[in-house]
């Protein structure tokens, strides 16, 4: 029986869209639905981002620009995105080995 490898890419993404007043739940909730929409990752939603995590960097990065551009189509005229990767390889691990690691 091979084990199942759990090496995993882990990102965390910010998107928000710029004048559009103050209230950015109806763009975010957009995006949301368009991260979600990806069958085969995990995530965890937070009040200020959304942790990914998948099997490679091309499909975080399909993800985040399927997501940035999700915020045109709802109507804004400018998107800021922020991505950051962990990317390890030399260990098989998932989103919880981080927090486990810290506590």
């Amino acid at each position: 029986m091979t084990k199942e490898k759990s090496r995993k890419v882990i990102a965390e993404v910010v998107i928000a869209p710029f004048g559009v007043g103050t209230s950015l739940s109806k763009y975010v909730r957009e995006s949301v639905k368009v991260i979600d929409s990806f069958p085969k990752i995990r995530v965890q939603h937070t009040p200020m981002s959304s942790i990914i995590e998948a099997d490679s960097i091309e499909e975080i990065l399909q993800i985040t620009k399927e997501a940035h551009e999700k915020m045109f189509e709802t109507g804004a005229q400018r998107v800021s995105t922020l991505l950051r990767i962990d990317d390890r390889r030399d260990k098989d691990r998932k989103m919880e080995d981080k927090i486990d690691a810290i506590q």
